[in-house]
């Protein structure tokens, strides 16, 4: 049954909470419209008492109503995410604490650029960063030096190009400090020592330099700032750069074959190419450690440096879970023979089941302790790699998804904010002298570090709003992410009870163990053995439970999605197994046919709080499944 803390969370499957979210909107918009007639209550209205009689006034209004209600009746044909019948992406009811946060910023209109356009949410911002740090275990003090940065995004696409740039930025400027040979400062012996530094040598030679800065004068200061800067990659290109230091290559990305598209994105638009993004095998859809360590080896031998090792921590596709704690380790341990990388985690899925894992003071929980709470959640090796996040170098992380708050909504973290100077940027337009003092002094002039210009205030205000009600820890926020994952233990158990029913009509199967709340099913005909038949019923069984523009709404009782396996992701191991729990000929496996080159399967995102038995006797895991029964059963005996 739904923990009843989770009752006044959200708006509700059947809008059981909207005299509370009009009462909040309401009062707001009207406490807004105070603020602006106390601004200056000496100053005459500018809009005359009367306006609202004229004819131009009341053709605007009935102009402007008829277009909302056009666009409110075409809003009504929406894929109903605040429901339980859907399941399928990563999209939910939205945190009533981040709704009426957003709507009561949006009037106010910050742009989260500068404290001059922003003077209260671009704080709010840096708060919210200090709040995801604390989640993921780096240091949140901001008096400290060592204090993680972090700061909203459009989505995890944009904080993972974030992670992209200042890894390269850390790359690349050993080398150009030592072209630059300030005297007296101890630097790299030479320009593959100084490009293979991890980040946090590199951090540390930046602390070196600006202290070496620091004793010179002030001309001197500006003279040894332009000669670094004539020759950082910022200033010359990835081309320029690399031809001034012919000993070093392009650096390469190693990435799990499960990560986003975006890597591939990211690596093209920062110039390194897609040719440098190298995918490391799996095992069980979770990056292979010791794939990695061959990969890292040639790295090593062929003198190829690595830009950074990329972890997932709840991938798009099937939930699973990184060894982090693995790659954390492979970091140390290559540095020490001189192959110096980063690691960057993308938990833009799986990033806020880390409340689960964190007690109230911030420490992590015991994995006894959790084991009390779950039967079988987390793995050892899930608990080991949430624990390692507080050793990675960055973080991305999606407030939008299992946080629950309003697109868009992700978020870059870095672990040690010093890094972030380098990524500095000046307009005199915007930005005023003031790098030096407090962490929210710094900061406060966001638009130098972050990829954007203007950037919503109201995302900000949503998110830190949302973690004040409901801080990041398995007591307050925590609840939210336990009813997912109680809502896959059960929705396991019935996939497990479906397949006996089903069994010689229907081969029913879960490719890979979810470590999160995202489970797929794959199925295949009794009898049939080839796999594009299959697919053409897995594609049609999708058809059932996806949007169609012709029917309405209620013609759908549950909403899903698909993805598909490849051989070329899968490995030849993880591919054969698959096919044989299916009784598929993997001779029909990419055999030159038509829609034969994969395996479809049906995917399900279990992030709705009220999918299990909500007190009412209606457990809607157990009807969707009835529904997958009937549905399937029909398509089976169709010719």
């Amino acid at each position: 049954m739904t923990s009843p803390a989770i009752h006044p969370c959200f708006l509700g499957p059947y809008g059981e909470n909207d005299t509370l979210l009009e009462k909040l909107v309401v009062e707001f918009l009207r406490d807004h419209v105070y603020w602006r007639r106390n601004f200056h209550p000496e100053d005459p209205p500018a809009i005359p008492t009367g306006a609202a009689g004229e004819p131009a006034f009341r053709d605007f209004e009935a102009r402007m109503r008829r277009e909302l209600h056009a666009l409110s009746a075409s809003l009504k044909r929406s894929v109903p995410f605040h429901s339980p019948r859907y399941i399928g992406h990563m999209v939910s009811d939205l945190l009533l604490p981040g709704l009426a946060a957003q709507f009561l910023t949006l009037p106010y209109n910050p742009n989260n650029v500068s404290i001059d356009a922003a003077p209260v949410t671009i704080d709010l911002e840096l708060k919210v960063g200090l709040q995801l740090a604390r989640m993921f275990g780096f240091v949140d003090d901001p008096a400290r030096p060592d204090c993680a940065f972090g700061h909203l995004t459009s989505g995890g696409t944009l904080a993972n190009f974030q992670a992209l740039r200042l890894a390269l930025a850390l790359k690349a400027f050993p080398v150009a400090l030592r072209a630059a040979a300030p005297p007296g400062l101890a630097l790299p012996v030479d320009d593959e020592a100084a490009f293979n530094l991890t980040p946090s040598a590199t951090v540390a030679l930046l602390e070196a330099w600006n202290g070496w800065l620091a004793q010179q004068t002030p001309a001197e200061r500006r003279h040894w700032r332009r000669a670094l800067a004539a020759r950082r990659l910022e200033t010359l290109g990835l081309a320029d750069f690399l031809a001034r230091h012919p000993t070093l290559r392009s650096p390469r990305v190693l990435a799990p074959v499960t990560a986003h598209y975006s890597w591939s994105k990211g690596m093209k638009l920062m110039g390194l190419g897609r040719a440098q993004l190298e995918l490391v095998p799996e095992r069980g859809m979770r990056l292979d450690p010791g794939a990695l360590e061959d990969i890292l080896e040639r790295c090593r031998r062929d003198r190829q440096p690595v830009l950074l090792c990329v972890g997932v921590l709840g991938s798009t596709e099937f939930g699973t879970i990184d060894p982090v704690d693995e790659l954390v380790a492979a970091r140390e341990r290559w540095a020490a023979q001189g192959l110096g990388f980063g690691v960057h985690v993308d938990a833009a899925w799986g990033g806020y089941l880390a409340t689960l894992f964190r007690e109230p003071d911030g420490s992590l929980r015991k994995l006894s302790d959790m084991r009390e709470e779950f039967q079988d959640f987390p793995a050892p090796e899930v608990h080991a790699a949430v624990g390692a996040l507080a050793k990675v170098d960055s973080i991305t992380v999606d407030p939008h998804k299992l946080g629950y708050i309003p697109y868009g909504a992700g978020a870059f973290l870095c672990r040690d904010q010093r890094a972030m100077a380098l990524l500095a940027e000046d307009a005199d337009y915007v930005f005023s002298p003031g790098e030096d003092g407090d962490f929210f002094r710094r900061y406060r002039q966001l638009g130098r570090y972050i990829p954007e210009g203007s950037k919503p205030g109201a995302a900000p205000a949503a998110v830190y709003v949302t973690h004040r009600v409901l801080p990041l820890d398995h007591q307050n926020f925590g609840a939210l992410p336990r009813e997912s994952i109680l809502a896959t233990g059960a929705f396991r158990t019935a996939a497990t009870r479906f397949a006996a029913r089903l069994a010689g009509r229907l081969h029913c199967s879960v490719p890979f163990e979810p470590d999160s709340n995202l489970i797929c099913l794959a199925l295949n005909p009794a009898g049939n053995r080839d796999v594009a038949t299959m697919n053409r019923f897995v594609r049609a069984l999708h058809e059932r439970l996806s949007y169609d523009p012709r029917q309405p709404l209620q013609a759908r009782e549950f909403f899903g999605s698909m993805t598909t396996l490849r051989p070329e992701i899968l490995g030849a191991e993880d591919t054969a197994r698959v096919l044989a729990s299916l009784d598929l000929d993997p001779a029909t496996l990419d055999a030159g046919g038509e829609d034969d080159d994969r395996i479809v399967i049906l995917r399900h995102t279990l992030m709705n709080p009220f999918l299990l038995d909500t007190g009412n006797g209606i457990s809607y895991l157990e009807m969707y499944f009835e529904y997958l029964e009937r549905t399937a059963a029909a398509l089976v005996a169709t010719p």
